[in-house]
């Protein structure tokens, strides 16, 4: 990390910022990027670069020691890094970050807008595009091109189909439901077979679809499941549900 009151390479780097200028950091694992943006931001009267950070530990400092309006960060450098939006932005509640990427999936997109950041824009933009979406980021607005919004959009949509339609309870039959009654109350296979009236190895083939169709893994998860989406009743509950923990083996 270099903070911008020194020299790099010999070259006097940006003079401190007005009081009402745009204070940016910028992060970027790329050296010649760095030194480009750098030479951009510089001719600029309202937009201050006050540090700049070549990984995401340097970036976390930077912002601790530095008042910040915007970061300007590579994607890249967020691969991975769960959290890390979130640890910036407890670091700094009032930064508004942008994500500067080659490329980008439909999943990250929604993904990064979902965790706060502000902005997505190309490595390849120009630099009146990215002055322009610094200084309107800055001033609380958020920038996002028509095939994000699209993404966004049938993101919150799909989220909201989910939530007005939740899925169906699976289906289960007569002798399945008679089965995970008999788990809940902490019966074994053997007594479950006794007191269905078959044998322990159908009692146990029978578990094996009932975990399939309901997604779990073991008696404990079929009990709790089933006690909390009222599928059985166990009484009582609390018994029932340690007598299957002890039974999983």
């Amino acid at each position: 990390m270099e903070l911008l009151d020194e020299k790099l390479d010999g070259e006097v780097l940006d003079k401190p910022a007005k009081p009402e200028a745009i204070r940016v950091v910028l992060a970027d694992s790329q050296a010649i990027y760095l030194v480009g943006i750098r030479k951009i931001l510089a001719l600029e009267g309202d937009i201050c670069l006050v540090a700049q950070a070549d990984s995401l530990e340097h970036l976390r400092i930077a912002v601790e020691q530095n008042p910040t309006d915007v970061v300007l960060v590579e994607g890249d450098l967020l691969t991975g890094a769960t959290g890390s939006i979130q640890e910036l932005q407890r670091i700094a509640p009032d930064v508004k970050l942008i994500v500067q990427t080659v490329s980008i999936s439909e999943d990250q997109t929604v993904e990064f807008y979902r965790r706060g950041i502000r902005g997505i824009i190309s490595r390849s933009i120009s630099p009146d595009l990215l002055l322009r979406c610094i200084r309107c980021i800055a001033s609380g607005e958020t920038w996002i091109d028509n095939q994000a919004l699209n993404w966004v959009i049938q993101a919150y949509r799909s989220q909201a189909e989910v939530l007005l339609n939740p899925p169906a309870k699976p289906r289960l039959s007569p002798k399945e439901t008679a089965i995970i009654t008999c788990v809940t109350q902490g019966m074994r296979n053997k007594e479950i077979a006794f007191h269905l009236k078959t044998t322990e190895q159908v009692i146990k083939n029978y578990l094996r679809k009932i975990y399939v169709k309901l997604g779990v893994a073991d008696r404990l998860e079929l009990a709790l499941y089933c006690l909390h989406k009222k599928i059985v009743k166990a009484d009582p509950g609390e018994v029932a549900i340690s007598q299957a923990a002890r039974q999983i083996a």
